[in-house]
């Protein structure tokens, strides 16, 4: 039976509704006498954090909706007159409701008085970070779900000088902003004052974006390249990037290059997921490409394929390319005091490379946000598919800049007769070989998620595959970067770090193996994922 205070609460919801839709949704489920719905959509408001808002689309205050939507850009408007910012800037994927929550968005921040800009259609989440820094506006705003499933959306914010002593430059809020405008969210107006003199970001934006990620490119090069967005919105602006870098046109997979909400040909539209990009390896077996590049929804991620001797086809991971990249622009750089970053849960050899050149090392919390925040960037990554290889244009992850650095560098290694695999193998000779592999636990109820990883921290596995523990270190009690999760060291350079996924409700367990050799590695690796699987499930 439903509660008269969850029936007014609902009732409540329903008279400040903007959206008919959900209103009448609502409505029905009222009438059906339907508890087990309206609970789950009154289970609190949709938790606003340092990733924004992510979660399933639906009506009431635990789902994304219009309302939602409506009451956290009130809250940020509110933010943003608190700490005098003026101005703001607003973009969006192809998902399921990204135009409505942009147009909401946008006519709330005109209505309270802010410099309002939209950019003018789908675009990727860089093109809105780079926008963000090309018209120095104080706020940036992009509605996605990023590489979440169909029937979620999202909200990213972004602030673009400098804020509290922190130097944003275009890069996504971290804590205290985070708490500061959720706690301004709980208090917004539920039907504030809206205007519709928000201003459409000029081509011209766009342009320069293109132009500046084509700079990247030191000459031209016909590498075969086959390229899926996989149904999200990167395609147009890639394949102009690659037009304006003078590469050959990429082998686009028809299947997946228009923008479709609704992913038809791949349940999990995330470049990790097993599957997600055969269809893109098939396009490469059947034009004999050179190389394969794979953009997540929202073209903040890059994925590559190769073609490898001893396994055919196969997608890198992401500490692979993380290092690939790592190394090349390094050996490029000939500028003094630019640093270098990657996660915590990312490979331990970019450091090593750093340091032996000379470059300063930041090991960052696992978040894009961090890594963003480290001055003087020439590269970083996070082993998640996301690299930063501009920091100065980008200060975000870019899927289609890092593209560009990749087919560059595999041209250059292509015309002296290296492959990727060589090229692997040489950094190997020299640091060690590095394996990193991860195993990624889906929950429904997000309460055994904290039971699994306490019981880890409380006992963890004290031998591994015949390997004793060193040493574990609980990361939440971290006086440089307190976070949730567990960090254990075993004999023989093998590394495990637990934790939470910040962006979907998964536990996620990152290795990593050190060897003398390539197939050392990788049958250690298997050896320690074989044995943490029986732990953890």
């Amino acid at each position: 039976m439903i509660s008269d205070q969850l029936r007014s609460e609902v009732l409540d919801w329903i008279d400040n509704d903007p959206d008919t839709k959900t209103a009448n949704q609502l409505t029905q489920w009222l009438k059906e006498g339907n508890q087990t719905e309206l609970e789950r959509c009154f289970a609190g408001f949709l938790q606003f954090g340092t990733a924004g808002l992510r979660g399933p689309m639906g009506p009431g205050p635990s789902c994304m909706n219009r309302a939602v939507v409506s009451r956290t850009a009130s809250g940020i408007l509110a933010f943003m007159k608190k700490n005098n910012l003026s101005s703001v800037v607003i973009g969006r994927d192809a998902r399921h409701g990204s135009e409505a929550f942009a147009k909401d968005s946008a006519e709330i921040f005109a209505g309270g008085g802010m410099k309002t800009y939209v950019l003018p259609r789908v675009l990727p989440t860089p093109v809105l970070a780079f926008a963000l820094n090309k018209l120095k506006a104080d706020v940036g705003i992009m509605v996605t779900a990023s590489h979440n499933p169909a029937n979620d959306n999202g909200y990213k914010v972004y602030l673009g000088g400098v804020f509290d002593g922190v130097n944003y430059h275009g890069s996504q809020i971290i804590s205290p902003v985070d708490t500061q405008i959720s706690e301004l969210i709980e208090k917004a107006e539920k039907q504030p004052t809206r205007a519709n003199q928000y201003e459409i970001v000029d081509e011209s934006v766009i342009d320069q974006y293109v132009l500046e990620v084509a700079k990247l490119a030191t000459k031209p090069n016909n590498l075969k390249v086959v390229y899926t967005p996989l149904h999200g919105v990167g395609a147009e602006t890639f394949i102009k990037v690659f037009e304006k870098s003078g590469f050959k046109a990429p082998i686009v997979v028809n299947e997946q290059v228009k923008p479709d909400p609704d992913f038809p040909t791949t349940p999990f539209p995330n470049p990790e997921e097993v599957g997600a990009i055969d269809m893109a390896l098939a396009y490469a077996k059947e034009n004999d490409a050179d190389l394969v590049i794979a953009n997540d929804p929202d073209a903040d991620r890059c994925a590559v394929a190769i073609n490898d001797p001893a396994h055919g086809w196969r997608m890198l991971r992401g500490d692979e390319v993380g290092v690939l990249l790592g190394h090349y622009l390094i050996s490029k750089n000939s500028v003094t005091g630019l640093r270098i970053a990657n996660s915590l849960v990312s490979s331990s050899l970019l450091g090593k490379i750093a340091k032996k050149h000379g470059l300063e090392f930041k090991e960052t919390l696992t978040g894009f946000k961090w890594i963003s925040k480290v001055e003087s960037l020439l590269f970083g990554y996070e082993e998640a598919l996301g690299y930063c290889v501009d920091a100065a244009n980008v200060n975000d992850k870019d899927g289609i800049s890092a593209a560009v650095v990749i087919v560059t560098m595999v041209a250059e290694l292509k015309e002296k007769g290296l492959s990727v695999n060589e090229y692997l193998e040489k950094i190997g000779q020299e640091y060690g070989f590095h394996s990193t592999d991860q195993i990624s636990l889906r929950f429904t109820d997000l309460k055994q998620i904290d039971q699994l990883l306490n019981k880890v921290i409380d006992q963890p596995p004290a031998v591994l595959s015949g390997h004793t523990l060193v040493s574990k270190e609980n990361l939440s009690q971290s006086k440089l970067m307190p976070t949730p999760g567990i960090r254990l060291k075993y004999e023989n350079d093998i590394r495990v770090i637990i934790r939470p996924s910040g962006t979907e409700p998964k536990l996620k367990c990152y290795i990593e193996v050190v060897a003398a050799s390539k197939n050392g590695a990788e049958s250690l690796i298997s050896q320690i994922k074989q044995a943490l699987t029986k732990v953890l499930t």
